[in-house]
C-alpha cells in the first residue's frame, strides 16, 4: 500500500470537536501524542500558525513516515518524534518544548495499521501474529500466542480483551500450537467459541486483548497521563479520545483524582496526602461523535472524548 492510499484511507475521528477542545490558537504549542498519519495534526497547525508549534510522537516508524508526508508543507511548524508517548515529558524536554498549551491523545489503532495485513492487527487479512507498535519492541504476539502458560493466556484476553470465553479460548490456543498466522488463530477462537452471533467476529475481543499486552497500551497510558500535569502550562487542555472501557476507565479516573484536592482513603480521620488538584474536568461526560460522522466514519462508533484543563 502506497503512502498517499494509505494517508487517504485513515479519517481521523472527531476532528472538529477535538480541535476546539484543545481550544487551539496561533502562536502556542501542541502535543499530539498518537500522530498516525497526521489528520488531527494538520487541523491543529492550521488553527496555530504562523507561530505555533507542534510536537508529534509516534511509536510506529510507518505512521511518523506518513506524518511527514502530509505535513511536509508545515516543516517549519513542526517537530515529529518517533517515540512511545510514555516518554512524553523527556521528550518534551529535549525538544525545549515546555510549557505546552494543549496535549491530544488518539489511542488505539489506526485504519492504515488495519490495513496493512503485514502488521498482524487484524484478522480481515491473513498476516503474521505480528501486531507490534514498534518493530524494535521485543514481544510479539506470535509469542504470546505459542509460548505462555494457559493460566496467563487466559488472564490476557479476559482482563485486555474482556473476553467471557477467555478460559476456553487459552485452552483451545494450547492445543492448536504452534499458530503462526492471523486467520488461523482467527479460526481457532471461532471454534472455541462457537458458531458466529451478530456483527462482531468471536476473535475480536481475543485479537485486542493481545495487541493491548504486547504494546503494554495501559502501563504505558497512565505513565504518559501522569507527565502531562507537568507539561501543560495554566489553562492547558488534555484532550484524550479513547475506544474501549479500560481506556476510558484509566483516562476518567485520572482526571477525577487530579482534579481533587485529598485523595486519603475515606476512612482516613485526618488528610495526609497532601495532594492538590491539579487539573479541572471541561467534560463530566464523554463526548461522542455524532449519527452523521458514525455513518461516515464506522471505526468512530466506540470513541469517547474527555477533556480537562490545567490549574495554576
Amino acid at each position: 500500500m502506497s503512502l498517499t492510499m494509505a494517508i487517504s484511507i485513515h479519517k481521523p475521528v472527531l476532528l472538529n470537536k477535538t480541535v476546539e477542545a484543545l481550544q487551539a490558537q496561533p502562536g502556542k504549542r501542541y502535543v499530539d501524542c498518537t500522530l498516525g498519519s497526521g489528520g488531527h495534526a494538520s487541523a491543529i497547525l492550521e488553527k496555530i500558525l504562523p507561530d505555533g508549534k507542534l510536537l508529534g510522537i509516534d511509536a510506529d516508524p510507518e505512521a511518523i513516515n506518513m506524518a511527514k508526508t502530509r505535513l511536509a508543507d508545515y516543516i517549519g511548524s513542526t517537530i515529529i518524534i518517533n517515540d512511545n508517548f510514555a516518554n512524553l515529558e523527556t521528550i518534551c524536554r529535549e525538544n525545549n518544548f515546555l510549557p505546552v498549551h494543549g496535549i491530544l491523545f488518539d489511542l488505539g489503532l489506526s485504519s492504515t495499521q488495519l490495513e496493512i495485513s503485514e502488521r498482524g492487527f487484524s484478522f480481515q487479512h491473513d498476516g503474521p501474529l505480528d501486531m507490534r507498535f514498534s518493530p524494535t519492541q521485543e514481544l510479539t504476539a506470535a509469542d504470546i500466542v505459542n509460548n505462555f502458560p494457559e493460566d496467563k493466556l487466559s488472564q490476557i484476553i479476559k482482563t485486555y480483551g474482556e473476553e467471557r470465553y477467555s478460559k476456553r479460548i487459552a485452552r483451545y490456543i494450547i492445543k492448536s500450537r504452534p499458530i503462526s498466522s492471523t486467520l488461523q488463530l482467527a479460526g481457532v477462537v471461532e471454534k472455541a467459541t462457537g458458531s458466529r452471533h451478530g456483527k462482531i467476529h468471536p476473535a475480536t475481543r481475543t485479537f485486542m486483548a493481545l495487541r493491548i499486552a504486547v504494546n503494554h497500551e495501559l502501563e504505558n497510558l497512565a505513565t504518559a497521563l501522569k507527565q502531562t500535569v507537568n507539561c501543560l502550562d495554566h489553562r492547558g487542555r488534555l484532550v484524550v479520545i479513547s475506544y474501549h472501557s479500560l481506556e476510558d476507565r484509566i483516562v476518567k479516573q485520572f482526571m477525577i483524582r487530579e482534579s481533587k484536592g485529598c485523595i486519603c482513603p475515606p476512612e482516613t480521620p485526618i488528610c495526609r496526602c497532601g495532594h492538590t488538584p491539579s487539573l479541572k474536568v471541561i467534560s463530566k461526560k464523554p463526548i461522542t461523535p455524532s449519527l452523521t460522522e458514525i455513518k461516515l466514519n464506522s471505526r468512530s462508533r466506540s470513541a469517547k472524548l474527555r477533556v480537562a484543563e490545567r490549574l495554576s
